[in-house]
């Protein structure tokens, strides 16, 4: 089991607290993960400073306030100040400009709110999860490719070393 300070965090972000609660629930009985809720896209962005790893954004958020911002505003903000974190955008939206609007904006997927939102976000936190770990492991393979390039190096100086020097 992950320690707290090695757990992923996940941000959950929609106006809708029933929402947030509900995959709130879903995702703590599968994922070993330290999840924050938030209402607002500007008290998400408040809190980015604790690193989360992933950010689950509704498109809508709190469309009734005049100066709220929207998901894709929220989006662009997250990536800006943190672009190494994965956005999942969740929406009741299926118009496709607002799907491709996330994508272009370093969405990592986009998740119409349905039925199968759940079990389809479940595949994507998979997913996100096998890419972590297929960055972690090319992280060692080139660390360890450097070590070898360093070593070898080292014993091509040494034998050069020695015709020129020892063995003349």
């Amino acid at each position: 089991m992950a320690t707290e300070q090695s757990k992923t965090i996940i941000f959950l972000v929609d106006d809708e607290p029933i929402q947030n609660e509900m995959l709130k629930d879903y995702i703590a009985e599968r994922f070993n993960y330290d999840i924050r809720t938030f209402e607002s896209g500007e008290s998400a962005i408040r809190e980015l400073s604790v690193g989360p790893q992933i950010v689950v954004l509704d498109f809508h958020l709190n469309s009734h306030l005049p100066d709220a911002q929207n998901g894709v505003e929220v989006l662009k903000k997250i990536k800006q100040a943190r672009p190494e974190t994965q956005v999942i955008m969740l929406s009741g939206q299926d118009k496709l400009e607002v799907a491709i609007d996330s994508m272009k904006f370093g969405a990592y997927d986009y998740v119409i709110k349905g039925e199968t939102a759940f079990s389809r976000m479940e595949n994507i936190l998979n997913n996100i999860n096998e890419l972590r770990s297929i960055k972690a492991a090319n992280q060692s393979y080139k660390k360890v490719i450097s070590f070898l390039q360093i070593a070898i190096f080292i014993v091509v100086l040494i034998s050069v070393f020695l015709v020129y020097f020892v063995f003349r």
